[in-house]
């Protein structure tokens, strides 16, 4: 029988987003190679369900004021127990402030255990305001020490392992994360979606992001701007939400700006067409670590303009450009690659995607958990019984039958 492998994440939205989307289909991927996934993230109410990501294990977590939806899972006592409960074989976890002390949980317990670099803390401190010096000080103190509580540190990107390698980890290893080559894909391209988003003559950008501050949406809209200034006739529709969408609706209606805020979108296949139908991606997300929604346009046959500061560019290679972080180096890129033949650009943004697929990544994530990559099949059963007893009466079961996806996966 394969491994339990407990993931614990926070900081998930309840709809989309690229970790939701990683943590996803990671699980999808332990599961076929044999081992039991569980996730434990927080939400409104508790539950507990069978999914085809395994195991999901929700429990009450408050609500992070201005940050359009994300929680928390603050009750660490019971996130302590319910980890002692399901008696792990593995642990990783997803999120480097808030559960950092579920290391030396793992230590005390003689649990191996992980934790995942989805960002660069030093940049998210950045971002937030921290100056650079006083930034790079704090993420060194606060990476050493998750260095010191976790069997390995797993980096997706090298950009995002640099501050670990600035502290001389040891326990340092790379697994890549993936995309979705066949939800995107460029035969997604919707001819009546184009006629509805934009007119012939005109560029069509895509921003497909979460509305928040570390991801500097409104970049997209200065690279807008400066397009039009100089008579480029681009046009601009926004796939995501978050706590900026209001500020970004609210100058987009005094300027007159030709823009369109779709909000969530829901549909798998309007969002692959979404993707598959623009003419470039803007990511200007200055710590982005690996940008699956750069990937997912990536797959869809549409080239990228990313931030320079981000890891993106060489994740990118010859299919996009990076854009140092001011709207008129956005629109430099965005007419760089304009000026490519467009058979040319989209057939280097598929090929390029085509190098990240998920069996991959899940490959590496379990070899750095020193799980095999096909373990025995376990014999079919109840995996919510299989917990004791003392578990199963924390987070009640809602349901023992496999459920589908919500509405709107992958993203």
């Amino acid at each position: 029988m394969g491994l339990r492998i407990v993931r614990v994440a926070n900081f998930v939205t309840p709809t989309s987003g690229g970790l939701r989307t990683a943590l996803r289909r990671l699980g999808e991927g332990f599961l076929a190679a044999g081992h039991r996934p569980v996730l434990v993230v927080p939400g409104p109410e508790a539950s507990d369900q069978e999914t085809e990501q395994g195991r999901v294990i929700t429990l009450p977590g408050p609500l992070v004021p201005g940050m359009g939806g994300y929680r928390v899972l603050r009750d660490r006592a019971r996130v302590a127990d319910l980890l002692t409960r399901l008696r792990p074989d593995r642990l990783e976890v997803s999120d480097r402030t808030t559960l950092r002390w579920t290391g030396r949980w793992a230590r005390d317990h003689g649990v191996p255990s992980a934790m995942v670099s989805h960002e660069s803390l030093d940049g998210v401190l950045r971002v937030w305001g921290l100056p650079g010096p006083l930034a790079s000080r704090a993420a060194d103190r606060l990476n050493a020490g998750s260095a010191h509580a976790y069997t390995r540190i797993i980096c997706t990107t090298d950009w995002a392992a640099a501050e670990f390698r600035r502290i001389g980890t040891s326990n340092l290893v790379l697994a890549p994360l993936g995309v979705d080559l066949t939800t995107r894909h460029p035969d997604c391209y919707d001819q009546a979606l184009r006629a509805e988003l934009a007119r012939p003559e005109e560029i069509l950008l895509v921003l497909c992001s979460r509305l928040s501050t570390e991801k500097r949406p409104e970049r997209a809209l200065d690279a807008l701007v400066e397009l039009r200034r100089r008579g480029v006739p681009a046009r601009l529709v926004v796939a995501g939400d978050g706590p900026l969408r209001a500020r970004m609706a609210a100058r987009v209606e005094r300027d007159g700006l030709p823009a369109r805020l779709l909000g969530h979108v829901a549909s798998a296949e309007r969002l692959s067409a979404v993707l598959a139908t623009a003419d470039v991606a803007l990511a200007p997300g200055p710590v982005e670590t690996f940008g699956l929604a750069a990937l997912e346009a990536l797959a869809s046959g549409t080239p990228v303009v990313a931030s320079a500061s981000s890891a993106l560019p060489p994740i990118l290679g010859p299919a996009g450009l990076p854009a140092a972080d001011t709207g008129e180096a956005f629109a430099d890129a965005v007419q760089q690659l304009l000026d490519r033949p467009e058979s040319r650009r989209r057939g280097a943004a598929r090929a390029r995607a085509e190098q990240f697929g998920w069996a991959t990544a899940v490959d590496a994530f379990l070899a750095a958990h020193e799980a095999p990559s096909s373990a025995p099949a376990p014999a079919p059963t109840n995996l919510v019984a299989m917990a004791a007893p003392a578990a199963a009466q924390l987070v009640p079961p809602l349901a023992a039958q496999p459920c589908a996806p919500p509405e709107g996966a992958p993203r």
